[in-house]
């Protein structure tokens, strides 16, 4: 290289090594952490529950903490998708988009303040219905109005969506004579109020209208009740900076640790979190795959070589996701019996 152009290049290997370094710079400071939450119910009946646990996070991180709110799971999604939130909480099916679409990944699961493993999905009809049970449903769909749940929702509608219909061999928007998509709340007050004949909802959703309208929690009958769903997710941006991603799960993994920080949380339903991962999902990747079999195998339309073709790549999902499963639990189990041990000693 000659003298002349060495001068030009090494001046601008720097300057390309100091503009690096800005942006990386720049990378690791954010002074704003934008949480997404859900839309399980009205966000102005949200914010005031969740704004004690966003102050305290503020001050742990020394950012702001700047909720974002809206009408549906799928706005959550895209808005992590698009870079517009850092974190967010999820239920288990909204959580799976997010990790698959959105670039999100699983770093802690909520523990419920009543200190059960996870939640359950309800279908709910008015406390004077003469609806008792699936059967009931499934025989007078014709007739009734259903409110099913967000498109997006784990409990108000994945898990239905199998265990009630898949598994009978019906689709909820072919059998009613109307279906409506609406978050947990307002199916459970359009039930109270007599708007539709049944619809989905959730265990924790029930707890807390119990808590706010018990007037309308009285008006309403559970006629099913689904497996255990595992607790909620809580997912940040994959290529969130590190420093970032080691403040936030040291304060949301320690949280809950004070009888003060327990208090704010209450009315979330929370007692604390436990770290997890994105194999959180594995039970709702099998349901998800379970639905799309059980609907594949109903489907009369499609030559019975290609049925039996995508039935098979279904199957080998499905036993792979079980391998996945059983190496957790039991992973899991050994963890628990270590620590067992350990305060026995």
């Amino acid at each position: 290289m000659s003298p002349n152009l060495r001068r030009l290049t090494l001046p601008l290997i720097a300057g390309l090594g100091l503009l690096g370094s800005q942006l990386a710079a720049a990378e690791e400071e954010l002074d704003t952490l934008r949480f997404g939450i859900i839309s399980t119910e009205a966000s102005q009946n949200q914010e005031p529950l969740w704004r004690p646990f966003l102050d305290d996070m503020a001050e742990s991180l020394g950012v702001e903490v700047e909720p974002f709110f809206a009408n549906d799971y799928a706005a959550v999604i895209q808005a992590m998708r698009f870079d517009k939130i850092d974190l967010a909480w999820y239920g288990n099916k909204s959580a799976m988009e997010a990790v698959d679409r959105a670039g999100g990944e699983i770093f802690a699961q909520t523990v419920p303040e009543n200190g059960e493993p996870g939640y359950w999905s309800l279908l709910i009809v008015h406390q004077d219905s003469p609806l008792e049970s699936v059967e009931d449903v499934l025989a007078n769909a014709s007739e009734l109005t259903f409110g099913n749940g967000d498109p997006n929702s784990t409990s108000g509608f994945l898990v239905p969506s199998y265990y009630v219909f898949a598994q009978n061999g019906v689709v909820a928007t072919d059998i009613f004579k109307r279906t409506l998509n609406s978050n947990h709340e307002t199916n459970a007050l359009s039930v109270a109020n007599r708007q539709v004949d049944v619809a989905t909802f959730n265990t924790e959703s029930m707890e807390r209208l119990e808590m706010a309208h018990p007037d309308k929690a009285e008006q309403l009958k559970v006629i099913w009740q689904s497996p255990l769903i595992p607790s909620d997710p809580l997912v940040w941006r994959e290529d969130l900076p590190e420093s970032m991603k080691t403040r936030l799960r040291d304060f949301i993994l320690s949280y809950g640790e004070t009888a003060e920080q327990r208090e704010r949380i209450a009315p979330l339903q929370w007692a604390r979190f436990d770290a997890s991962d994105n194999d959180q999902l594995l039970p709702i990747r099998q349901l998800e795959l379970f639905k799309q079999r059980a609907q594949l195998a109903a489907d009369d339309s499609l030559d019975d070589a290609d049925k039996q073709r995508q039935l098979a790549e279904l199957d080998a999902q499905l036993d792979e996701l079980d391998e996945r499963l059983k190496a957790r639990e039991a992973a899991q189990a050994e963890e628990r019996e270590g620590v067992t041990t350990a305060m026995a000693q």
